[in-house]
């Protein structure tokens, strides 16, 4: 296969389309209402860290809702390199778990979706992380995350044979916050334009750029080749309110980006042109997972041959289609209905 530099798949050479590191945690969803929110002084609309008291304590404020989703892997590359897994693309994910039912619930996850993870001997006594989503009627999703084992996520968990084997590196944005992984964000974007292998971040959060831009800026380095985030994290790199300007700002950064824009679609450039794809119209009730849906199916059809303006509306579908349910992704048949309808195989 052909991916749209011309890239020739070799089986042998890169045995994996992407290679992550990031938070291993495990979601559990909450429907909640904004007045819920404000009683509880939780940020709508973005990832707040917290410790494990503080998240036991809104769960005890939660405990007459309904929880509206199981509880099922999460954290931003992993739900990424869940998504490519499953619509046929060979991944691998790097991150800690511990020797607890989270942690088994995580690894099981990777396995039936075929995420390499090399952690079956690895696992240690702690807490593997939690993030409890809170989601209110607009389908806004307001994250609540105890890293647990992941806080000390570092580069000892880089896998280096898998990330050389692999045509792309995903890094998450929230490895910022962590002094250890954010060290083991900057190794392997290092390790990966060492060995030719193309990079890719994802933003996160705009709370992330925010407040953690020099760290966010080391992993950048002297540039990327790929840059994913929404509208308010573009805006928040730019330092303006107008997209225009902060699109040149991720220019200066980064060889091609997408910027997603929820309802309004997404805009990719492909280090020539920028593309404006409009939204799949859908009656959206979760939001969780959106983003990293769409870097996962993004990358996905990169990796069948598609071009970035096929690569964008496949992935904005694909965003649509998950919003439209509780929880971070879709049943497994779910993906090859969509790779069906797309791409008819």
């Amino acid at each position: 296969m052909r991916d749209n530099s011309g890239f020739i798949w070799s089986t042998i050479l890169n045995h994996y389309m992407a290679y992550a590191i990031g938070a291993a945690l495990v979601d559990t969803e909450i429907e909640v209402n904004d007045d819920d929110l404000e009683a509880m002084n939780v940020e709508k609309g973005m990832m707040t860290l917290v410790d494990e008291a503080r998240q036991a304590e809104l769960l005890g404020h939660l405990s007459d809702h309904l929880i509206r989703a199981n509880h099922a892997s999460g954290g931003s590359a992993g739900n990424s390199m869940i998504a490519s897994a499953l619509f046929g693309a060979p991944t691998f994910m790097s991150c800690k778990v511990a020797e607890d039912e989270d942690g088994d619930i995580y690894l099981n996850d990777l396995l039936q979706s075929g995420v390499g993870h090399g952690l079956d001997d690895k696992r240690q006594p702690g807490t593997t992380g939690k993030c409890l989503v809170l989601i209110t009627p607009d389908a806004e999703r307001s994250m609540n995350t105890f890293l647990g084992t992941s806080e000390t996520l570092s580069v000892n968990e880089i896998d280096r044979d898998a990330l050389i084997a692999s045509h792309w590196t995903y890094l998450e944005g929230y490895l910022v916050t962590s002094p250890t992984g954010h060290e083991a964000a900057v190794r392997t974007r290092e390790i990966a334009q060492e060995h030719g292998v193309k990079t890719a971040l994802s933003f996160s959060d705009p709370g992330m750029v925010a407040h953690f831009r020099d760290q966010m800026a080391a992993i950048i380095g002297d540039g990327l080749d790929m840059i994913f985030c929404n509208e308010a994290e573009a805006l928040e790199w730019g330092n303006t309110e107008d997209l225009e300007t902060a699109m040149e700002a991720i220019k200066a950064v980064a060889k091609t980006f997408v910027v997603t824009r929820g309802a309004r679609g997404a805009l990719a450039f492909d280090g020539n042109h920028l593309v404006d794809v409009p939204a799949h119209k859908v009656d959206a009730v979760n939001t969780n997972g959106a983003g990293d849906m769409f870097a996962g199916a993004f990358m996905y059809a990169l990796y069948r041959g598609e071009d970035y303006a096929r690569a964008t509306q496949f992935a904005v579908r694909a965003a649509g289609e998950v919003v439209k349910y509780y929880g971070p992704r879709l049943a497994p048949e779910g993906y090859r209905a969509l790779r069906q309808e797309f791409f008819g195989d």
